[in-house]
């Protein structure tokens, strides 16, 4: 069953490729629990099928980190990516995408996540294996307020324009 306006983001663990140390971050990759992330805050999600693709690369990721300071003026406290990749992948492609201190890159690498929320897509006859739909939300802590899903193959409703808009 596909997640819905209204319900809880199911927990899962997320990883992020973290560059610079911090308080309880190592560099690489750092497992980070959904639910625990989600606490007290408004965070933008959008999820995509796969890092360096076509469309995800050159207009999805793009419309997020040029809105991000539009973002937190509506109050939303962090915006996450959210890809079917390892978080190795994912930190590559943020730094390649100059995502860092923007958009958190964060992979679901077994799509856990996306598998919980309903939102996987079967790309096994393209080679890709399972990924995610496209879409954008919006959660406040941890329940989902704003929801925009795709219809394969297309990019209308889950750009950053739109999300923003519903903010």
């Amino acid at each position: 069953m596909t997640i819905q306006v209204g319900d809880q983001l199911p927990d899962a663990t997320l990883s992020e490729f973290i560059d610079v140390e911090t308080e309880g971050c190592t560099l690489g990759p750092n497992k980070f629990s959904v639910a625990e992330l989600v606490k007290g805050k408004k965070i933008a999600i959008f999820g995509l099928p796969g890092a360096f693709t076509p469309t995800c690369s050159a207009k999805h990721v793009p419309g997020f980190i040029a809105q991000a300071a539009e973002f937190k003026k509506k109050g939303v406290d962090e915006i996450w990516c959210i890809s079917v990749n390892d978080a190795f992948v994912m930190g590559a492609w943020g730094r390649e995408q100059k995502a860092n201190g923007t958009v958190r890159m964060m992979g679901d690498g077994s799509a856990d996540l996306t598998k919980k929320m309903g939102l996987e897509l079967d790309l096994t006859a393209a080679g890709m294996g399972v990924r995610s739909k496209r879409y954008s939300m919006l959660v406040e802590d941890g329940v989902v307020k704003q929801l925009n899903i795709e219809a394969p193959g297309k990019f209308e409703v889950s750009n950053a324009e739109t999300l923003l808009a519903q903010a």
